[in-house]
């Protein structure tokens, strides 16, 4: 019994509490996108340099994740919670006010930092507070939170952008901030075992702060630079490629060998905890490549606005916010593993779908993929959470939680930089592939070329600069064409990753409360 539970409050009044600030952070992540531009004009930055306030906020994020459940226990956890809260409320005002890039990226390192254990304190006060048969429900509302937060994140952006200032998108934390700081207060309480852990005195395990903050540092720089700087070929990735490695290895023996480590890797003794982890990377690492590749397919290649974009990406998430109580109601009843099957291949087929796109699609070739895919993912994320938490003792649950969510993260980032990578590399050699097919021998090249240079010509234009510009105007469709078949294959690739994660799910444990003919081992 945790002590909310002793004070008799209303599992559904710590449910709002632990959402509030969860919306918030989650809100924060994909707010910024749009507003860019509008920064980069305003602090006079460069392109390279305003992408930092997105990479800062991430990077301290990474930081601080996977040591939610150590400084839980050093500090209580109700206290850490508020502190968090009231430090990522204080943040955002000091980010808004920010009058210069230098100071808005050190802002945005202090939001992160505080961010960064939001939802892994609020996973684990939910995994808590409900009794094992309803966690698969508490799992779907917060997944419903976690949402809703992506959806409404960059349409809020733009609005106000658009109307009001960029400095408002960071205002708007202030009310919620604040409502959630008195929640915390009356509603949050730290169960017994927490209490007792906060009276003993731990030892600090400096060694692990300072190699996590390295390895997370570093390899965030890794990913988030290495297309633009040609990976390996650089010396600078290949510096900071080292450093991760070998401050990774670092990490994971100081950890093994402290009494009080910052990240308990001891947890990943338990096979379905780690086989929990390693599907939630790969699925990190498919969602946040596609959502990345489909606004930028739109806007790049078939010429949609960003709010067109926007308006292609939300019935996806409309339909995972639809699915995931359903999810959640039959997580009580069936065996999650199943469910999680259903949702891998459901992605994969989302995925198979999108490879057939091209750039003549309507409107709804292009939203209903990604409504199949809404499915797919609510039938993951929530039984996923829920089957690789259940093995958990409570004592460990912010440590799990924080881990859990620093995968998905970490995944999300290696995705989006290969799917990157993968683009660059693709349209070269489907350009190449195409380019021979303009040529005068080729009698469809000629009647294509023809029927421009006529039109343009009959426009007023020279005969020469005709000739010119046609050619350039055909140039300009290959080279759209092989990016084109470029999204394709990563789509493709895309979709074999969610199939290639499906014998994994043998290694996952059913949690105990769920019983009947239907184990899968």
């Amino acid at each position: 019994m945790t002590s909310a539970a002793e004070k008799n409050i209303n599992k559904w009044l710590i449910t709002i509490t632990v959402m509030l600030p969860t919306v918030m952070e989650i809100i924060d992540t994909s707010v910024a996108n749009v507003a860019l531009p509008h920064m980069q004009g305003s602090l006079n930055a460069g392109t390279d340099e305003v992408t930092w306030v997105l990479t800062s906020y991430l990077v301290s994020n990474a930081v601080v994740l996977p040591m939610t459940g150590w400084l839980s226990r050093m500090f209580g956890r109700k206290r850490f919670l508020m502190t968090c809260i009231i430090l990522f409320t204080l943040a955002s005002l000091l980010c808004g006010a920010a009058p210069n890039l230098a100071s808005l990226i050190f802002f945005r390192v202090v939001q992160g930092a505080a961010g960064g254990a939001l939802i892994p304190i609020s996973q684990a006060i939910l995994m808590e507070t409900f009794p094992p048969q309803q966690q698969g429900m508490a799992m779907a509302i917060f997944g419903i939170g976690a949402m809703f937060g992506p959806i409404v994140g960059p349409a809020l952006g733009g609005w106000i952008t658009d109307n009001l200032n960029w400095r408002w998108i960071f205002y708007i934390n202030l009310p919620i901030g604040l409502i959630a700081i008195v929640m915390c207060s009356l509603f949050i309480f730290d169960p017994e075992y927490l209490r007792r852990k906060s009276r003993e005195v731990l030892r600090i395990d400096y060694w692990g702060l300072f190699l996590l903050t390295t390895s997370m540092g570093a390899l965030q720089v890794v990913l988030d630079k290495g297309q633009q700087e040609d990976w390996f070929n650089s010396s600078f990735i290949l510096t900071f490629s080292v450093i991760t490695v070998v401050s990774l290895l670092a990490l994971i023996w100081v950890e093994l060998t402290h009494p009080h480590p910052i990240v308990n890797l001891r947890l990943f003794k338990n096979i379905s905890f780690s086989a929990g982890n390693l599907i939630m990377f790969v699925v990190g690492f498919c969602l946040y490549s596609s959502i990345m590749l489909i606004p930028l397919f739109l806007q790049t290649l078939v010429g949609y606005s960003a709010t067109d974009a926007g308006l292609v990406m939300a019935p996806g998430g409309v339909a995972t916010l639809l699915t995931m109580p359903f999810v959640g109601a039959m997580l009580g009843k069936r065996d999650g593993r199943k469910i999680v099957l259903t949702g891998l291949l459901i992605g994969a087929t989302a995925m198979f779908i999108m490879q057939g796109l091209s750039l003549e699609a309507s409107y709804w070739s292009f939203v209903w993929p990604r409504i199949v895919l809404g499915v797919g993912l609510a039938m993951i994320f929530v039984p996923l959470t829920t089957v690789t938490l259940s093995a958990i003792p409570r004592q460990e649950m912010g440590n799990a939680t924080g881990v859990f969510n620093l995968l998905r993260n970490i995944g999300g980032s290696v995705g989006i930089a290969i799917a990157a990578t993968l683009l660059a590399r693709f349209s070269q050699f489907y350009q190449t592939s195409l380019v021979p097919h303009i040529s005068q021998y080729n009698p469809l090249f000629q009647m294509r070329f023809n029927t421009l240079k006529q039109a343009l010509i009959a426009k007023g234009m020279q005969a020469t600069q005709a000739d010119q510009t046609a050619m350039g105007m055909l140039y300009g469709m290959v080279r759209k064409q092989a990016a084109a078949l470029a999204y394709n294959r990563i789509f493709f690739i895309i979709g074999l990753a969610f199939l290639a994660i499906i014998p994994l799910l043998l290694l996952l444990k059913r949690p105990k409360h769920q019983s009947g003919p239907m184990e899968l081992h």
